[in-house]
């Protein structure tokens, strides 16, 4: 793996999310910049810390009461900021994508899986019915799905929590877009679905050039599995940094999340607790 090269795919600058609460405006997220190129890049940080705000932020999936400003948010050099509902359209699905934490509440429950692969590649690619069931089905078989043709005619609850999570990825990529946002799409699997699916995501990001936003609280994946790291915490960056160098991070928060962490190679009585400095969001 390397860092960015090449022409960036997005441009992220002073990215800013806050909401009205209690009378108060609270900021989830505070001016985040980055710049994403054909490469997987993570973002860890605890819960709470402005992680899956910032890529529900970047696919414009934040609607009122919500307030999203920005400096830049360009992919390609296309202006997102003030797209029409239309615009949207015309972006997700087919240039970026969003692979949610548990395919349970993201796919639709009363209809079969085939069904829904093949709607969201006919919404973006205007095909015709068979060739968005082809389509489905070289999917399904990209993801390493045993008898994709039988799970094709499956419901989502007929699913395993691994099978949900490849359909949730055969469903994002059926449209081949640019971008792909994976939101936790690996915490909720046991350690061997886990692998499976990240070996899918890198095989599949390295064949089509694709660039991937990694969004968990995973440390050693982010650290074994990503190009670059973004440490985030109460909404703010405060360290990036290239994968391999995370154990050797600078930033007294990314030490004290890394100390947090248990280690079979080096155990402890007693693992660190974070000690947050008010200085960090200053």
């Amino acid at each position: 793996m390397s860092t960015m090269t090449g022409a960036p795919l997005l441009e992220v600058r002073n990215l800013s999310v806050s909401f009205p609460a209690h009378g108060r405006i609270v900021p989830a997220v505070r001016g985040v910049d980055f710049v994403l190129g054909r490469e997987r890049l993570g973002i860890v940080g605890e819960s709470g810390s402005g992680k899956s705000t910032t890529g529900r932020a970047l696919l414009g999936l934040l609607g009122p009461p919500a307030v999203v400003t920005a400096d830049r948010i360009a992919l390609h050099g296309q202006d997102l900021r003030n797209l029409s509902r239309s615009g949207w359209r015309d972006i997700r699905g087919s240039r970026m994508a969003m692979i949610m934490q548990d395919p349970k509440y993201s796919l639709n429950p009363i209809m079969r899986v085939g069904r829904q692969i093949a709607e969201a590649y006919r919404l973006h690619r205007r095909s015709s019915a068979g060739e968005a069931h082809r389509r489905a089905l070289d999917m399904l078989e990209a993801v390493q799905i045993r008898d994709p043709e039988r799970v094709l005619d499956l419901y989502p609850h007929q699913l395993s929590g691994g099978m949900g999570q490849r359909v949730m990825i055969a469903m994002m990529l059926v449209a081949e877009p640019e971008i792909l946002i994976a939101d936790e799409a690996t915490s909720a699997l046991d350690v061997s679905v886990q692998n499976s699916v990240l070996a899918i995501l890198d095989r599949l990001v390295s064949e089509r050039g694709m660039g991937l936003i990694f969004i968990s609280h995973n440390l050693a994946v982010v650290s074994s599995f990503c190009d670059r790291v973004l440490v985030m915490y109460g909404g703010r960056v405060l360290e990036t940094l290239d994968a391999k160098d995370l154990a050797s991070a600078r930033h007294p928060y990314t030490q004290a999340l890394l100390a947090s962490v248990p280690d079979l190679a080096h155990p402890r009585a007693q693992l660190s607790v974070v000690q947050r400095d008010p200085a960090w969001l200053a």
